[in-house]
């Protein structure tokens, strides 16, 4: 691949379709990503985010469409360059060490070609960047899970490539590990100025690692944007259900910044494709609903869970619908108690019923 295009974006993917046979699975799929940020897609199982990030690498042909890396062209219907010719890394969830090479050698695997003293140099700076500066004649299999991915995304970063790709790069480890390791990847790549891809199921790796996110759905692009714009304008019913906790509680519209629901009515901007009087579904945010002792609103505790400094409550209005409230800890109701709750709602999101 030649220089890339400092003019262009570094990743635009434009209106991929990707087939398996006669099967589609991404399906006019288009965003971009700006040297330095980090994207993700973000989705279930199945829905096509890693054949997405494959097609990216070289690995899946795209039947129509183009992939472009700093302005040029790397795939399209009929011709694909060599993934080893893009200059493309990847960090897999398995970590794909190899066992009988000490950690120093995995990480310089990639730059063998290169003279003794800079491939040297390079390997103790990865070392000392992933923080595992003491390891370097140690083996894979005497480091922990997080101490082996850190070598697999150095192994990567090694070459210097201009986009890295990570493949649920966290998934077999538990919740903590997995914070931690993202907010520590994020700032390697930061570091070394590198722009990345990151594919996952999970939300709290995407807010923790991502400058922009595309939730997939059935092979689709649902919505591109920051976390913010995901969580409080979500673009689609399904992003809206699928993207943090929340719950569609019915309404009506009354005028053209109005919207009556059983919690009250509620201020906010409407589009004016709605009308007076249409019936709608407001999203309502656990943080949208706050616990008040003084509110004429009852509520039935229903069910609770809790988190260190606060309980996430489950709440059965008199119709019988359940909104969800995240309530400080020190206020700890019991299951079956009525409490008083108030709606404090920033951001009027609604879809047609």
């Amino acid at each position: 691949m030649n220089k890339p295009d400092t003019a262009a974006p570094l990743l635009e993917v434009d209106r991929i379709r990707v087939r398996y046979g006669d099967l589609p699975v991404v399906e006019d799929m288009s965003f971009h990503l700006e040297q330095g940020r980090i994207g993700c897609l973000l989705g279930l199982s199945g829905c096509g985010k890693t054949t997405v990030l494959r097609a990216i690498a070289g690995f899946e042909p795209v039947s129509e469409g183009e992939i472009r890396l700093g302005g040029q062209v790397v795939s399209r219907p009929g011709w694909s360059l060599a993934p080893e010719q893009r200059q493309v890394g990847m960090v897999f969830q398995d970590f794909a060490l190899f066992p009988h090479l000490t950690i120093a050698d995995n990480i310089a695997f990639g730059i063998r070609q290169q003279a003794a003293s800079r491939r040297e140099a390079r390997v103790r700076e990865l070392l000392e960047l992933v923080g595992l500066g003491a390891y370097a004649r140690g083996y894979p299999h005497q480091l922990s899970g997080g101490q082996q991915q850190r070598v697999a995304l150095a192994r990567a970063i090694a070459p210097r490539p201009a986009l890295m790709l990570l493949d649920e790069p966290f998934s077999s480890m538990d919740k903590d590990l997995r914070e931690q390791l993202a907010r520590e990847v994020r700032a390697i790549l930061r570091h070394e100025g590198i722009t990345a891809v990151l594919v996952t199921h999970d939300q709290l790796e995407a807010f923790l690692m991502a400058d922009e996110i595309g939730v997939m759905h059935a092979g689709r692009l649902e919505q591109w944007g920051s976390a913010y714009e995901l969580y409080h304008e979500p673009g689609s019913r399904f992003v809206a259900d699928f993207v943090g906790q929340g719950v569609l509680l019915r309404g009506t519209i009354l005028n053209d910044h109005q919207v009556e629901t059983e919690l009250g009515i509620i201020d906010g901007s409407i589009d004016p494709a709605f009308g007076r009087n249409d019936d709608v579904d407001v999203l309502v945010r656990p943080d949208d609903i706050i616990h008040d002792d003084d509110s004429p609103m009852l509520t039935e505790v229903c069910d609770k869970a809790f988190r260190g400094a606060d309980f996430l409550y489950t709440l059965r209005l008199s119709s019988g619908a359940r909104v969800l409230s995240l309530v400080p800890s020190h206020h700890d109701h019991a299951i079956g108690e009525r409490i008083g709750i108030r709606l404090d709602l920033d951001h009027l999101v609604m879809f047609r019923r």
